[in-house]
Order: structure tokens, then sequence, then C-alpha cells
């Protein structure tokens, strides 16, 4: 299912990061870096509500608008009950919705403002999504204290919080369509192989994206992905074009991009929520208010797991949502 926007614009954006992040090649770009996981907190949850909370204030500053001025706040992680959200909200005191969709969070929460400003239910949008590396490590696979060896596909989860504010108004970049992602399993247990799990959900929708708009893949400047990784990023690009017969001339991905991967211990490059709009809202958006992209398909990717069921021996399904982003001319 594709929809198709007239009236929805991210005027705004609002990044916050940890101590890797700030060691990568995008540091610049970002509003805010920590050098250490905690930011002043006991614990490395409390430390991602504490991270979504800098963000929305760093956005919100830059609006020159407050809390009030809000209608709606829409945030995802990766925690248990998507706790990190849910405390933040909490302080924010918004109107709430709390989503999940793994690391393809972050679109999957752009598109349901994006509908609902269209539909003129809201008009002031707050749309978040978090991470923290040592906290998703330890509820996925282990505590970072116990030094497991990891195999080099796997990814390294970023830890920080990208915000976006959505709205009316006719400022900064269009979200134009959006494509929903189906649930794609491909029978992978792995869960070091997040790469291979996800990029078929992405070329999937990547792949009805372009069908449903009848556009080539070359109508957009950059096709962006995140976060496949450099394995997953390989995989997509053999995939689409054995299965469906695409090329891809311009395409990246943000887990690639986030980190430098032959300098950082990173292995086979970023992920979690904060992943994919962290790259798409600090680098990406730079290079579209300077013009030099004008049309982006973002593709947010998201195995989604469940130490639960990994455990069980099933295989890990996953999703893609996209959403082509605008220059406002």
């Amino acid at each position: 299912m594709t929809f198709r926007y007239k009236n929805v614009y991210i005027n705004e954006t609002g990044t916050v990061v940890g101590p890797e992040e700030k060691k990568g090649p995008l540091n610049n770009y970002f509003d805010k870096s920590h050098d250490d996981f905690y930011f002043g907190t006991k614990t490395w949850e409390q430390a991602e509500s504490k991270l979504i909370e800098e963000a929305v204030d760093i956005t919100l500053g830059k609006l020159e608008k407050n809390r009030f001025d809000m209608d709606l706040f829409i945030s995802g992680d990766l925690l248990n009950q998507i706790v990190a959200s849910n405390y933040a909200a909490s302080t924010l005191n918004i109107p709430y919705l709390g989503i999940y969709n793994a690391c393809a969070t972050s679109v999957e929460g752009l598109i349901i403002g994006a509908n609902m400003i269209e539909a003129n239910q809201i008009k002031h949008c707050l749309c978040s999504a978090s991470s923290h590396n040592n906290a998703a490590e330890k509820q996925f696979r282990y505590p970072v204290e116990y030094g497991g060896p990891k195999p080099k596909t796997t990814t390294f989860t970023t830890t920080g919080t990208a915000v976006a504010y959505l709205t009316y108004n006719k400022k900064g970049v269009k979200i134009e369509s959006a494509t929903l992602g189906r649930v794609i399993d491909m029978g992978i247990k792995d869960a070091y192989e997040m790469g291979a799990v996800m990029a078929p959900a992405a070329a999937d929708t990547i792949f009805r994206h372009l069908q449903n708009t009848k556009r080539e893949a070359d109508y957009y400047d950059l096709i962006l992905t995140g976060d496949l990784g450099s394995v997953g990023k390989k995989i997509l690009v053999d995939y689409m074009y054995t299965e469906y017969g695409i090329e891809l001339h311009h395409y990246d991905d943000t887990a690639a991009m986030i980190f430098d991967l032959e300098r950082q211990s990173v292995y086979s490059g970023g992920s979690g929520p904060a992943c994919a709009p962290l790259v798409t809202y600090s680098y990406i958006f730079h290079q579209m208010r300077k013009k030099k992209l004008r049309r982006v398909l973002l593709v947010a990717t998201g195995a989604l797991m469940s130490t639960t069921m990994v455990n069980q021996k099933l295989s890990i399904p996953a999703i893609a949502h996209a959403v082509s982003l605008e220059v406002v001319e």
C-alpha cells in the first residue's frame, strides 16, 4: 500500500548521539553528542529516555515552540514495552502513541504522523526513534561486560535519538509519498545475520513502491536503506537485480555511513531504530538543503526479533517501510 501526500513537511529535526557516533564521520552534522553512555543517569535505560527528551527539546528550540504546542508525540525504541519512550513521554506530557517496528520504527512513525496531518486530524507532530547500544545488547544478546566474540556479519547498535517535527507548513523537506512494508521471513535463524534477514524485506518494499508510483529507481537521487550494514547492503543490490531486474545505481545504507567501518570496531556497521533517522535528519537533510539531493527514498528496515522466539529456534521475520522525501521548492 502506497500513500500520496499533498501537504506534509518535516520542518525541523533534532539529533543526539553517544560516544561511538561522536567518533564517526558524521559527528559534525549531529546537534549534540555525549562522551559516555550514561548521560548523567544511573542506568542505560534511563539514559535512553534522557536522549529522547534532549532531542525533543533541541527540536522545539529550533522551532521556538514548547511542548504544549504539540498535538502528538510518536515514539519507539528497542527495549521491552518501549520503556525508554514511555518514560520520556511521561515527562514530556504530550499526547502519545508508542510504536514498535524494530529498526523500521522511525519511518513507521513518519507514516502515522503524515497520514494524520494529511487527514487534518492533527497539525503539529513530533516523531522520535531511539536506541542505546548497551541497553539493547543486554536485552537481545549478552551484556557488554561479558565481552563475547561476534562474527563480522553482526551490527553495532547505535546510541542516539532522532526527532522530526511534522506539520502542514511548507518548509524543509516534503514527505511526498510512503509505502507500507510487508513482513518477510526468509527462514534465517541467526541473530547475527541481521543484514541478510532484512535485505529481502527492503527489496520487496522498494519494488512495490516503484511499481505503485510507476517510477524507475533512478527517479531518486538516492535510495537509502537502514540498517543493513556492509553485508546486507551487498545482498540487497544482488537481490534487487536477481529477483526484480532492478539495478540500484544511486544507493547507500545508513548503517555503513554512521561509523567508520575501517577505523571503528563496529563489525558490519550500525543498527537500531535511531540509525536511519540519525543519518537522514543530519547529513542527508544537509545535502538536501544544499540541493545536492532533491529526491530521496528512505527505506527503514527492521528485524522483528524476539529472544524468546530465537531460543525456540524459530526464524526471524523482517519488515521495511519507505518514505519519499523531496526538497521544498
